[in-house]
């Protein structure tokens, strides 16, 4: 019944739409026809004709269109005015009935006219389309197929030409026969036809600005359900640096680079229209920092990557300003699934995936043999003796073995080892053939599963699209295992003809697990990166001896170690609930002018729980030492009462663990309205005017809380002694926190395109905006933006026609814009911000609350801007078989928000301000050709070429040296936005200990790691983000295969090698294969320049020489180029053909095998198996692994 109704709904559409035709071919009389044309193109000559006569005329647009008409015609009658009009053309008319159909001259004169019937039918699926458009080509007469695929015309000429087409699918024109069955075939090139832009959908031929489409299908790596990580090396222009691959955190990426010293410089995210802000603001540097707070750092990681349609990555100002003061470093548009008209589908893709173990083959860490002889040497040095190690703070095999010696066995009146040299040394030989592969212990082939199923369908009237999906990610290695769900649905309804609602749901929730960690900090003094209680099982394996046994506990934080036991007692649990609703509803008050409206609500919750239990190695650190003088003095974790000088260090966590857990909430509350009209005049001037404004509301809240002394074995019962609270008190340490904030911007933006015959375009756009993150003066707070750009489509030129085929298409644009960004997301001084905290006080008996002003107001602070010129070129060769996209720009940043120090009037003696500017430049291109083209064969190729290049020009601020040669790097003025600086090294000195020239004095401690202002002496090594990035991909298909090979390439940055050097090692230490050519004794400071290892001696003589070994892994010797060839992904996937799956009821199945991220084609040997791209950090931490994934994909 509903079927018959909504083919009766189709009927009476088309009844409406095609009766003023019909009603006039019935009544319109023969009658005298006046015209006048003055070197007007054919086809126009005749449409006015048809209107006036009130004739259906028929012709092929290519028989017609290179001709031109002059004349005029009064009170004739159609004969003699299609007499005049074909006069000396080799063309000819024959009338019958209503229809008057126009064909070239030739041997067959004599038109037929009769009825065509017939259906329309998927090649995608084999199922009928409903709602496909069947045009007689060069007219409007046409009819839309019903709910059976089928149509049917009357009256068509055998010279007319019938045209085929339906949205996604590629058109076709066929010569019209009494009975039809026409298949069409899905065309990837559709969605490039259209730019979508979040806003609004703009014709791609009236579009000006640079912007790079890309079909999900083509970023998708499969196995990586963080879609955004697919985007590397996929458009021109966009950077994708994967500092960590563990789930949730967020690759680096930047389009066109750096657009911000302190900001983020990411691009903005938009899905289906609403921005979707990030859970929490995580800076540039803080990507790679391993810190738990990274595991939500990802915009997107709740989005189904099967949900996904297409990526429009908006770069220039042309592109991005309509979002004004969001858009300055780029936006990626996302765009989701939708029903379609006519289908009905049911889809499943499931994705089967490996990954593998990393090797010790990739790296040169020393084997247990190799260690054993450095711990040797160590032994001999006075480092590696039972006195020191009986009680040390972090000890491995000597450590153990020293406490086995003293280990008596009551019950059988043995020591654990007996003290004889053969008996040690039996015990050390054993470690010694050890070779422990941590890889294997904390690593597994565990497979991941993504299953997905979605549901499409739609008619006239109605349309949805909904999926849900499930990833089970048993972890690659220990406690890192990942569960997402997610649902979606897409529903849209014409309520009338001019009247629709669209209504969108996104759902998702995650729950993940990773090994427990706190945050890193550097010492400014030392030079040292540290991390307590890390556990990273990557990190681990990399840095920790291969002599020691997996089942046997060491000492670490002077408490029992196992990295197996401690992994199970001290893990993080992240639990993540993300919903999004929006609607919006379209009225189209007259063809021409559409106004909508759009509302969403979105809001995401995460609960981070750090499970420390009660024999983790954290924890029983906390009481460790009590019944021995010496660790009780050391150990930096005990509590000593101040009230008391004679008082003896004290456990402020005698029984329990810890539960640390911290909460965070968004509420983000989105509105917009917009007003569109589109218009031809006199079929030449296009004109398009797009208005509107949105209001948006973010809430952001966050809470931590720290029970002490949970008792996990006792039913999870607290016990908390007043101690810690007091200890809480005196260091100012918060035991739970609260904070809440709230941003709110109002914007108005407008629109505008004029194009003369679709050849000459220009474009302007205007947003005006404020928020309440900038200064309250009006000035600081609002500010416009703009852009003006024009475009010329030479290939619609008549010149251009003596060109083809060797040129198919050419189009030049250029655009000169302002946009801006709001600056750090720490940065807020609308208003003086004022925080309470608990002032030192030598007793806890005169203990107070005080206040600070951590910034006061400035008022005058504003946004971030950018000027940008952007000139580009699309080109397309034989038949655009050959086709080349490039862009040249150059940008002016400035008013950037930088630190400076001030004379502290006002309370502040750093301050944020708008006092740093940047220029910027570069060029990008795409070159895509399609090399063979056959019937059961084809080869095309893609390659990829970004330059991008940028400067400092204006910095006020003074830079730490450690915030230069460390990480990331930082900014410089005269230098990049991320430029890295090394020490410069001098060799080694007489005693192999490393030198530095400072300022031309060479020394090895005289360094000072906070100097800020005498810093010309540092060598600049070059930035750390790429200036050269893009990729090279080929794609070959035989019949129902496909085979796709995507290779990546990086170059221009530089990386700073893993600090292993160090004054001091210990014996859970491992160490790198230079270690082999160390400086071992006088002399050989003219052959190596590997730093001695110090005797024990040696330091305590001179106990600043930890900055020298400090300072070395900071040095010129310490770096290596970024630059790399990586083999991405290697894929065949074979479409099982439709005779096969048909029979059936298989619309399509496919299976694809697909390896990721392969291996280094090329890298800079210095590595040493050291990824360009990862910052081994530990923490959360982990690189993207090597895997394998198999998918299948069936429809229904």
């Amino acid at each position: 019944m509903r079927k018959n109704w909504n083919l009766f709904i189709v009927c009476f559409l088309c009844v409406l739409y095609f009766l003023p035709y019909q009603v006039g071919a019935q009544t319109q009389p023969q009658k005298k026809i006046t015209i006048e044309f003055s070197n007007e193109r054919l086809p126009s000559v005749l449409k006015r004709l048809e209107k006036i006569s009130g004739y259906k005329i028929l012709f092929t647009y290519d028989d017609v269109k290179k001709f031109t008409v002059s004349g005029s015609v009064k009170d004739k009658s159609l004969e003699q005015t299609l007499d005049v009009i074909l006069s000396n053309k080799p063309l000819e008319y024959h009338i019958e009935d209503q229809f008057v159909t126009i064909t070239p001259k030739g041997p067959s004169k004599q038109a037929k006219v009769f009825n065509v019937k017939g259906v329309v039918i998927s090649g995608d699926d084999n199922q009928p389309l409903i709602g496909a458009t069947v045009l007689i080509k060069g007219s409007k007469s046409g009819v839309l197929t019903d709910m059976d695929g089928k149509f049917s015309i009357e009256n068509v000429s055998n010279k007319s030409v019938l045209q085929f087409s339906y949205i996604g699918m590629k058109p076709q024109d066929l010569t019209p026969a009494p009975s039809m069955s026409v298949t069409l075939m899905p065309d990837v090139q559709t969605l490039s036809e259209v730019v979508v832009t979040g806003m609004q959908k703009m014709d791609k031929r009236l579009f000006t600005g640079a912007t790079n489409q890309l079909t999900a299908e083509n970023v998708k790596l499969d196995g990586l359900p963080d879609i955004s990580r697919g985007l590397e090396g996929r458009a021109a222009g966009v950077s994708v640096q994967n500092v960590s691959g563990t789930f949730g955190t967020a690759p680096k990426i930047r389009v066109r680079g750096a657009t911000s010293i302190y900001g983020s410089s990411k691009p903005l995210w938009v899905v289906d229209g609403v921005i979707m802000e990030d859970a929490i603001d995580v800076g540039p540097d803080d990507l790679s920092s391993g810190d738990a707070e990274t595991l939500i750092s990802s915009a997107i990681a709740g989005l189904n990557s099967d949900d996904i349609e297409s990526f429009q990555i908006l770069k220039d100002g042309s592109a991005t300003s309509i979002y004004g003061a969001r858009a300055m470093a780029g936006v990626i548009v996302v765009t989701t699934k939708k029903g379609k008209a006519g289908v009905s589908k049911i889809s499943y893709t499931g994705e089967f995936t490996t990954r593998m173990i990393p090797s010790y083959n990739e790296f040169n860490i020393m084997n247990s043999q190799e260690q054993m002889g450095i711990y040797k040497e160590m032994e001999q040095k006075g480092w590696l003796n039972s006195g020191d190690l009986f009680r040390a703070k972090n000890s491995g095999v000597y450590g153990r073995m020293y406490r086995l010696i003293d280990q008596f066995d009551e019950s059988n009146g043995q020591f654990g080892l007996a003290n004889t040299l053969e008996t040690r040394n039996a015990y050390l030989r054993e470690a010694e053939m050890r070779n422990t592969n941590w890889f294997d212990i904390l690593f597994e082939n565990n497979m991941t599963q993504n299953h997905s199923v979605s549901i499409t369908s739609g008619s006239e009237k109605s349309s949805f699209y909904a999926s849900l999906s499930a990833m089970l990610d048993p972890g690659w290695y220990k406690q890192s295992e990942v569960k997402r769900y997610t649902a979606n649905l897409n529903t849209s309804y014409n309520i009338y003809k001019n009247l629709s609602i669209s209504l969108i749901s996104n759902a998702s929730y995650r729950k993940q697990k990773a090994p427990g960690t706190m945050n890193s900090s550097l010492d400014v003094a030392s030079g040292e990166v540290t991390r307590d209680f890390d556990i990273n099982p990557y990190s681990y394996a990399l840095n920790t001896s291969r002599t020691l046994a997996p089942s046997t506990d060491y000492i670490a934080n002077y408490a029992p170690f196992n990295i197996l036991q401690e992994l199970n007692n001290n893990y993080i649990e992240l639990n993540v609930t993300d919903v999004k609703f929006q609607g919006e509803l379209k009225w189209k008050v007259i063809p021409e002018l559409e106004i909508s409206a759009l509302g969403a609500v979105r809001y995401q919750a995460s609960s981070q729980e750090h499970n420390i239990l009660d024999d983790s190695n954290q924890a029983i650190a906390y009481r460790s030492g009590l019944d021995d003088a010496t660790i009780r003095k050391e150990n930096g974790w005990l509590y000593t009462n101040p009230d008391n000088p004679y008082a003896l260090p004290i456990s402020v966590l005698p029984e329990g663990g810890i539960y640390q857990r911290q909460d965070r909430k968004m509420l983000g509350l989105d509105f917009r309205s917009t007003i569109s009209w589109n218009h031809l005049f006199a079929e030449k001037h296009i004109t398009n005017f797009f208005a509107g404004m949105e209001i948006n509301n973010l809430q952001r809240s966050y809470s931590s809380f720290q029970g002490w002394g949970m008792q996990y074995s006792m039913g999870e019962i607290p016990s908390y002694v007043y101690q810690f609270f007091k200890q809480g008190i005196e260091t100012g340490n918060k035991y739970y926190s609260l904070s809440h904030s709230e941003t709110r911007s109002v914007a108005g933006f407008a629109n505008a395109t004029y194009s003369y015959d679709g050849r000459y375009t220009i474009n302007g756009t205007f947003r005006y905006e404020g928020t309440n993150r900038m200064g309250r003066s009006r000035s600081s707070r609002w500010l416009p933006t703009w852009n003006v750009s024009g475009a010329w489509n030479a290939h619609e030129e008549k010149f251009f026609q003596a060109l083809e085929p060797t040129l198919s298409n050419l189009t030049l644009k250029a655009s000169y814009s302002l946009t801006a960004d709001r600056g750090p997301a720490d940065v807020t001084n609308s208003q003086a911000i004022i925080r309470s905290f608990s002032p030192y006080r030598p007793f806890t008996d005169i203990q107070e609350t005080g206040l600070y002003i951590e910034d006061i107001e400035n008022s005058e602070l504003t946004y971030e801007k950018k000027h940008e010129l952007n000139l580009g070129i699309d080109i397309g060769f034989i038949n655009n078989r050959i086709n080349l996209s490039a862009d040249w720009y150059t940008r002016n940043n400035y008013d950037l928000i930088g630190l400076i120090p001030t004379q502290g009037v006002g309370g502040s003696v750093y301050k944020f301000a708008n006092v740093a500017s940047m220029q910027s430049h570069g060029i990008e291109f795409t070159l895509s050709t399609k090399n063979i083209k056959k019937e059961n064969f084809s080869w095309s190729s893609d390659f990829i070429f970004s330059y991008a290049k940028n400067e400092v020009t204006e910095l006020k601020g003074r830079t730490r040296m450690m915030e230069l040669v460390s990480g990331s790097g930082f900014a410089r003025e005269g230098y990049p936005v991320r430029a890295l600086f090394s020490i410069p090294f001098a060799g080694l000195n007489s005693n192999g200990m490393p030198q530095f020239n400072i300022n031309g004095n060479i020394t090895s401690t005289d360094i000072n790691f906070q100097e800020r202002e005498k810093l010309d002496y540092l060598k600049y090594e070059g930035p750390t983000d790429p200036t050269i990035t893009g990729s090279f991909g080929n794609i070959f298909t035989y019949k129902g295969f496909k085979l796709n090979v995507f290779m990546t390439y990086s170059f221009g940055n530089v990386v700073r090698l893993n600090p292993y050097f160090n004054y001091k090692y210990s014996d859970l230490s491992a160490m790198p294969r230079e270690f082999k050519n160390r400086w071992t004794v006088s002399g050989d400071e003219s052959k190596t320049n590997i730093p001695v290892i110090l005797s024990s001696p040696q330091y305590e003589a001179n106990r600043t020489l930890y900055k020298a070994y400090n300072a070395y892994n900071y040095s010129t010797e310490r770096i290596a180029k970024g630059d790399f060839i990586r083999m991405k992904e290697i894929s065949v996937t074979y479409d099982f053909p439709q005779k096969w799956i048909s029979p059936i009821k298989v619309s399509n199945l496919s299976l694809k095998l697909q390896a990721t991220n392969l291996f280094l084609i090329y890298a800079d040997k210095k590595l040493n198996g050291q990824d360009p791209e990862f910052f081994n950090t530990g923490g959360v931490a982990s690189p993207v692994p090597r895997q394998f994934t198999l998918t299948v994909r069936l429809g229904l």
